[in-house]
């Protein structure tokens, strides 16, 4: 039998976290870990990283849920010491192997593996909305540029003022809903998701320290 997958050595965190010592370490580690910070990598090292990833969304999934981190503990409190373990590689058969059968997610067929990048969205989400909109501005710039042309030829520069702040307080509506901070991070090339997310773990690590 392979050993036991222990998410709170895997997300740093004890047994006695709350669910926001979780949720907080849960981003430190996620952006820490996650693949796409990695370039100019060899394929086993990125296959490290990815199976690093996948494990710390694992250790999330499981522990954010109060039903599923219930269950979690009973056999967490089941294993000895000497057959838990941190290693990626524990959390890949845990799913099917330990809650194949009589578990609430079980019985709803929703036991399989968490997808990694699915369980990362909401927190890209929060952490990356305002770095993205920083980057990308641009209905904002074309609504001041519009709204101070229309502007001035109502008011001369005093309507010009007011319509560039106009312009550009929808511009950035536009900007903020037109699409989600995960769907502009998704198209984004392989260096520039690198970039981000180097950037957010430098400040989130910081922070912490």
């Amino acid at each position: 039998m392979s050993q036991f997958p222990d998410y709170y050595a895997i997300l740093g965190v004890t047994q006695s976290a709350s669910q926001d010592d979780i949720r907080t370490a849960y981003k430190k580690e996620s952006l820490s870990t996650h693949p796409d910070r990695l370039y100019n990598v060899s394929p086993a090292e990125k296959k490290l990283a990815t199976e690093r990833f996948q494990a710390v969304a694992d250790a999330y999934y499981m522990l954010s849920d109060p039903t599923r981190r219930r269950e979690y503990d009973s056999l967490h409190a089941s294993k000895a010491s000497s057959e838990r373990t941190a290693d990626s590689q524990s959390s890949y058969n845990f799913f099917s192997q330990f809650f194949g059968g009589n578990s609430a997610d079980a019985q709803a067929g929703t036991n399989q593996q968490p997808d990694a990048e699915g369980v990362f969205t909401d927190v890209l989400e929060e952490l990356l909305r305002p770095e993205v909109e920083r980057r990308f501005p641009w209905w904002g710039y074309f609504g001041a540029a519009c709204g101070g042309g229309i502007g001035f030829i109502v008011a001369n520069v005093p309507g010009a003022m007011l319509g560039a702040f106009a312009g550009n307080r929808l511009g950035s509506i536009r900007d903020a809903k037109g699409k989600s901070v995960a769907a502009v991070f998704n198209e984004l090339g392989g260096s520039q998701k690198a970039e981000i997310l180097r950037a957010l773990a430098m400040k989130v690590l910081g922070s912490a320290l």
